[in-house]
């Protein structure tokens, strides 16, 4: 599993009690299980040495190698747009358009085709930029937009490098060119590679993430952009001189956009969110709610494999049709009129121009306006409604608990007939990321919750105490009723309180109704009493009843205790101040002497019952009876079938009068073994009775137990573990981390004793 990261992600999946119930089917089952486990363990290997695998792992190489070292790369790309400034190049020279040029003209209908196809071309490129950013805005982060921003104009402005370096310094052409790189941007990518990254709580997870991102998303990104620059580059061969040039405008941009991509964005997604990181001194603010959510995304970028394989078999069509094309057609020196050499150019033009309001840019100037006032003043309309809602119903707008209330029980809140409450917070558009802040964060994010449950609606009216009775006793139980009549029963004897958790079926709810019933009768006020995020049934039969919530007890580390050779760390949960402090500085001191050694002498926890017999003489000759080996085993075999652990060793007795005090000794294994031991000396006393009818159990705990009672029976011989333990503590170790000093302590000791 440690190999294969499919297996890896199969089985974190499985919670503890799924693993555990997999040891609790029979062996045929599991073996069956084992076998197909092991058929998918060797699917995945041959898919992880599948030539796609090795891709994935080349591009998790080189996301890898971007995340973590941000700086170079965004140097190291920075320096290469600038050398490509710098450099010349008359790739296309000899075929540059007439738009802007003052020496060259065009027909009067091939330019006013053109101003139409250009006009609709620039609109569409501003509409789909705009809903690209509109769809990263409703996913809810400030870190997505802004990402997607400095993606969106560091892209551009290696396109418009690379437009003006190509076309010789003539920036006559950018205009027509930028319409087909927004046309040609794909932010969806960029966002789902930021998602990746967002997903983090630290900034190693972060690269991680990123080079998971880059393995997912490279190979199809990379096979897209193969597929796209061929399909578009087949204008280029047309023979339409304005064809040839838009599409050639357009590979440039592909290609743009997915360099970028590969190398910048990543590095530049790194060094942001660590910035960011580093401004929140050391707060990940950038963490989703779950990283379940990004792992369905990343399920669901997975390729198509028949759609991969079409994609390649359309790239080497391609790429045979552009070879045989530019093998046939040679070396075009002639596409053109010789270019215009820049110091001829007549800067007038330009500026009118650029001063002229044409009817394009009166189009393009009145839909960006109309954008503008719809995001302005229209983008958050449904929010305002809301907020202005929930201004008008106070009362609505209680914090939701849903998940953390729901945590603590699943069951919680699912009664057909009580009205579910719903949180607060909006619900619509459900997406699958959420980023940023949580509306309800303040109180979702708490340790610990003191408020009930809160209820949108109120309550329908109670049915009557009968038609409650009738319910109850019925297959749902308390189910299907609601708070109200649930309390009702119960304040009507109905319905026995400490057994709320069970009717209900539902711990949480049980606490809460609890709760409410003690506050119904007078009792001290709970608000300062937690009883959310517990998980109550771990305690239910099992150690505590009647739970009305639960304290929340700092725990401390004291140590390392060098005891017998090796090191304990002692936790010590405790609000006595400088308590765990003081443990710590004895424990430094013993360490710092080469620790302290134990010994366990003896092992045995007892139980004192006290039993009453007609006459002193009756007592004495059960006494004699007990002290018999063979009536001993006979008590042992009732004892010790009582529990799992505890063994009973040995007996002491002891007379008054017509009592006999019987002391039980037994090990209890690692438990402190107090109800084995009652459990247990009272079948033996039951056994006991069979033998001498007579005898009656005065308590199962008589003083000569001596259970939480100062006596010199438990020092003389013992009662659970008896432990002799020994440290030489040195002079110096005293003086420096006891403030004390080899005098004093044992003066202390002697007073003490």
């Amino acid at each position: 599993c440690a190999l294969l990261p499919g297996a890896k992600r199969i089985a974190s999946r499985l919670t503890i009690s799924e693993r555990n119930c997999l040891w609790t089917l029979p062996p045929l089952h599991r073996r069956i299980l084992t076998t197909r486990f092991k058929n998918l363990l060797d699917k995945l290997w041959a898919q992880r040495c599948s030539p796609g695998a090795m891709l994935a792992r080349l591009f998790y190489a080189h996301g890898r190698v971007c995340a973590s070292h941000p700086w170079e790369v965004i140097v190291g790309f920075l320096t290469l747009t600038i050398c490509l400034l710098s450099m010349g190049s008359a790739f296309l020279a000899g075929s540059k358009l007439c738009g802007w040029s003052p020496h060259c003209q065009m027909k009067e209908e091939d330019k006013g085709m053109d101003v139409v196809v250009m006009t609709v071309t620039r609109c569409m490129a501003l509409l789909y930029v705009y809903h690209q950013f509109r769809v990263l805005y409703k996913l809810g982060s400030k870190y997505l937009i802004g990402i997607a921003t400095i993606f969106t104009i560091f892209s551009s402005f290696v396109f418009s490098s690379s437009v003006v370096n190509l076309l010789e310094g003539d920036l006559s052409e950018l205009k027509e060119a930028l319409p087909f790189f927004l046309l040609l941007i794909d932010l969806s990518k960029a966002g789902l590679l930021a998602q990746f990254a967002l997903s983090s709580s630290s900034q190693e997870e972060v690269r991680e993430n990123i080079a998971r991102g880059m393995a997912v998303l490279g190979p199809t990104i990379t096979l897209d952009t193969i597929v796209e620059t061929l399909v578009i580059g087949v204008g280029t061969l047309s023979g339409v001189k304005r064809l040839e040039e838009l599409c050639c405008f357009a590979c440039m941009s592909a290609l743009v956009n997915y360099v970028v991509f590969m190398t910048f964005f990543p590095a530049c997604l790194s060094l942001v969110l660590e910035l960011s990181r580093d401004r929140e001194e050391g707060r990940p603010v950038w963490q989703l709610s779950t990283l379940a959510r990004v792992l369905q995304q990343e399920e669901e970028q997975k390729p198509n494999p028949v759609l991969q394989r079409v994609k390649m078999i359309m790239s080497a069509g391609l790429m045979l049709v552009h070879t045989h094309s530019r093998w046939m057609a040679g070396n075009p020196a002639t596409h053109g009129p010789d270019p215009i050499a820049s110091d001829t150019f007549a800067w007038g033009p330009y500026f009118q121009r650029w001063l002229a309001v044409s009817p394009e840019q009166l189009v393009l100037l009145v839909l960006a306006s109309a954008l503008a006032v719809k995001y302005i003043f229209f983008e958050n309309r449904e929010e305002l409604e809301l907020h202005l809602a929930q201004q008008s119903h106070p009362w609505e707008e209680k914090p939701c608990l849903g998940d953390s209330a729901a945590g603590a029980d699943g069951s919680a809140g699912s009664r057909p007939s009580t009205p579910s409450t719903q949180p607060a917070c909006p619900t619509e558009p459900r997406v699958d990321f959420v980023l940023g802040a949580d509306d309800c964060w303040d109180m979702v994010d708490k340790g610990c919750q003191t408020e009930d449950n809160p209820q949108e609606e109120p309550d329908p009216e109670p049915r009557s105490l009968d038609e409650c009775v009738a319910v109850l006793q019925g297959q749902d139980g308390a189910r299907s009723l609601t708070d109200e009549e649930v309390l009702r029963l119960c304040e009507a004897q109905r319905l026995a309180a400490y057994r709320l958790e069970q009717a209900v079926g539902s711990a949480l709810r049980g606490v809460s109704l609890r709760r409410r019933l003690l506050e119904r009768q007078g009792a001290a006020p709970l608000e300062g009493l937690p009883f959310h995020g517990y998980d109550y049934t771990a305690v239910q039969g099992a150690c505590c009843e009647n739970v009305v919530g639960f304290l929340p007890v700092p725990v401390g580390i004291a140590g390392p205790l060098l005891l017998d050779g090796q090191q304990y760390h002692v936790p010590m949960a405790t609000t006595e101040g400088c308590l765990v402090a003081s443990t710590n500085r004895g424990c430094r001191a013993l360490s710092m002497s080469g620790g302290a050694f134990s010994s366990v002498v003896q092992d045995g926890m007892t139980r004192g019952p006290v039993v009453k017999l007609p006459t002193a003489q009756q007592a004495a000759e059960v006494m004699r009876w007990l002290q018999n080996p063979e009536h001993f085993a006979q008590l042992k075999v009732a004892f010790d079938g009582t529990s799992r652990f505890a063994r009973l060793q040995k007996l002491h007795t002891s007379i008054a009068a017509r009592y006999l005090f019987i002391r039980f000794v037994s090990v209890t294994g690692d438990a402190m073994g107090m109800n084995m031991l009652s459990k247990g000396a009272e079948v033996a006393l039951h056994r006991l009775q069979e033998v001498f009818p007579a005898l009656q159990v005065i308590s199962v705990s008589g003083n000569y137990c001596t259970d939480k009672k100062p006596t010199a029976l438990n020092w003389i011989e013992g009662r659970g573990k008896s432990v002799v333990c020994e440290a030489t503590v040195p002079a110096r170790s005293e003086t420096s981390h006891l403030s004390s000093g080899p005098l004093s302590l044992p003066e202390l000791g002697l007073w003490l004793h």
